[in-house]
């Protein structure tokens, strides 16, 4: 039997068919095309759906249950997605449509839950009970995995780290408060904290990875050139680590999980933010002295740890 796993984001619709060994046999892929109604984009699901199993060569007989993984809040106990702005949903009986389209029960969580079941299972936490998972994009997102389960709180709406203040009265953040670590460590801050440098420093090398065109600075720029020997995208870089090892420090003070797995965008660039996130960790954290520490490690599952996750939902 199979279960498969639906990662429904702002841009695509992925589904992949997972089999009991936790393997990808078959995959889909559609637009979203939002803001449009959650009616049109759940159609759009059972049409991916279709596809996943098609390239599986499975039936929808062969499935056990549909998980679907979406940003926002999800009420797992009526399967309301609560709000999700990016798709203009407010208050959608996301599981009574899809059930009624797909004929299986559809279990639903937040997408960057979702991504922390998928890795603390199939990926790079097989075997790990206690696991937190943070990806560094447009914003910080996480999903904390305690005793097997994702952490959702009194409303599912729990394991927001990104929104967690490291800078009192610090730079505004669009969740209302001042300050949040998100504003800081996310790639969104990352190349704000680049394209400052570069003011500043009218000789940096960083110009000439962009050819003098600021809006083409990414997530990379400073860590390129960095590699290539520049001071100041060195120190942006260093800057950089030290708010995220704050929050991973916050992480590991509060919850002691056996790993913190880092991923998204900036993730990708591996020991490189790694060895020393490690090193500011390390000499930061209250169980300075324990015999057992949290390790801190790289995603394994890429884009497909949100449809594993998924795959895996249950009641």
């Amino acid at each position: 039997m199979y279960r498969i796993g639906v990662d429904l984001g702002g841009t695509n619709i992925a589904v992949g068919v997972v089999s009991e060994e936790l393997k990808i046999v078959g995959r889909g892929k559609v637009k979203t095309k939002c803001p449009r109604p959650a009616e049109e984009i759940f159609d759009d699901i059972k049409v991916a759906i279709d596809v996943a199993l098609n390239d599986a060569g499975v039936s929808i007989d062969d499935v056990v249950s549909v998980g679907v993984g979406t940003p926002g809040s999800v009420n797992k106990a009526n399967g309301y997605i609560e709000f999700a702005n990016n798709l203009d949903f407010n208050q959608v009986p996301a599981k009574e449509l899809l059930e009624a389209r797909i004929g299986k029960p559809v279990y639903l969580d937040n997408d960057a839950n979702c991504a922390a079941l998928g890795e603390a299972v199939a990926g790079v936490g097989k075997g790990v009970k206690n696991f937190v998972a943070i990806t560094l994009g447009t914003g910080v997102g996480s999903g904390i995995i305690l005793d097997g389960k994702i952490v959702g709180g009194v409303n599912y709406a729990a394991g927001e780290m990104g929104h967690m203040v490291i800078v009192v009265d610090g730079e505004q953040c669009n969740c209302g408060r001042k300050g949040c670590w998100e504003r800081y460590s996310s790639a969104t801050a990352l190349i704000s904290q680049t394209k400052a440098a570069m003011e500043a420093d009218k000789e940096s090398g960083m110009w000439q990875l962009v050819n003098g065109n600021i809006e083409a600075v990414s997530g990379r720029t400073a860590f390129d050139a960095m590699r290539n020997g520049d001071a100041t995208a060195k120190a942006v870089v260093d800057k950089y680590i030290h708010y995220l090892a704050a929050g991973v420090c916050n992480i590991i003070n509060a919850l002691q999980p056996e790993i913190v797995c880092v991923g998204g965008g900036i993730g990708h660039e591996g020991e490189t933010i790694l060895a020393p996130l490690r090193a500011e960790v390390e000499a930061q954290r209250y169980s300075v002295y324990a015999k057992k520490q949290t390790m801190i490690v790289g995603a394994e599952l890429g884009n497909d740890a949100g449809i594993f996750g998924a795959a895996l939902l249950d009641e």
